[in-house]
């Protein structure tokens, strides 16, 4: 016998609550059956047409993703549309989705952790705390001092390998203790970082002038970019972990995949 949708949401609402989620975000079950029967599951940051095509080559009933495809209102559903033929795909495919954003971040064991795991961090606690509990980010400290460029280059090596790559801004030779996260894209967190009094502030997306003018305080930390999407991937196989260990407990057989399809929108690079 297998599970259900409905139960799968179940599953993944207890373990990334839906009240964690920031008030603007969509989370949850947004295209598919809740009955309908769940064998395979394939986990993705992003619901593209490549990460659709993968689900159907795989045999997945639904897909586990971490970005909502439906984040925006939406007033139609057009095939000859990026979103209404992703919608019309999943449908005619009888795939469904379910969506941890923010409520992913901000839960232990989260995309945070996934994140502050890369580099050991140790003594965490949330960078912003939240009032339903866990919250955004996380401040650690690791095992032992490392320059920055140290930092950054072990941040390279645990993220998959994107176009843009991992970025450093700040004196590379500082000598790093203290270590805020935060995955996605975290410039209107800078100045939490700062207030933290963090040797270091790891993040993505981060502008040029916010980076700019965030660097010019004498306590700032260094800056470390991590493309949003690499840094994102790296829940997913925590995510898929929760769903064995919760298949297994209710006797339930499951097969799960992470998807490797890079989704950063950045193809190449040129020197």
């Amino acid at each position: 016998m297998s599970a259900t949708v409905a139960e799968m949401d179940v599953w993944l609402d207890g373990r990334y609550p839906p009240g964690l989620a920031e008030e603007w975000d969509q989370v949850g079950l947004s295209v598919g059956e809740p009955d309908a029967a769940v064998s395979t599951v394939l986990l993705s940051v992003d619901v593209t047409d490549a990460v659709v095509a993968e689900a159907m080559t795989l045999g997945a009933e639904l897909i586990v993703s971490h970005h909502p495809l439906l984040l925006r209102g939406v007033h139609g559903v057009r095939g000859d549309e990026p979103k209404g033929r992703v919608v019309t795909a999943l449908i005619r495919a009888g795939i469904a989705v379910y969506t941890a954003h923010t409520n992913a971040d901000a839960a232990p064991g989260g995309v945070a952790d996934c994140l502050a795991d890369v580099l050991g961090l140790v003594e965490r606690r949330p960078l912003v705390a939240a009032p339903a509990g866990g919250g955004l980010g996380r401040i650690g400290r690791l095992p032992e001092p490392r320059p920055a460029r140290a930092v950054a280059r072990a941040l390279a090596a645990g993220v998959p390998a994107t176009a843009g790559g991992v970025k450093l801004g700040g004196d590379p030779e500082r000598l790093v203790s203290s270590v805020a996260v935060l995955g996605g894209a975290g410039d209107s967190m800078l100045d939490d970082a700062r207030a933290a009094g963090v040797d270091c502030y790891v993040t993505g997306d981060l502008r040029h002038h916010p980076a700019q003018d965030f660097l010019a305080h004498a306590d700032a930390p260094v800056l470390i970019d991590v493309p949003h999407w690499a840094a994102e991937w790296t829940w997913l196989p925590a995510a898929e972990a929760f769903l064995q260990a919760a298949a297994s407990e209710r006797g339930v057989p499951l097969t799960t995949h992470v998807s490797t399809l890079n989704t950063d929108p950045w193809a190449l690079r040129l020197p």
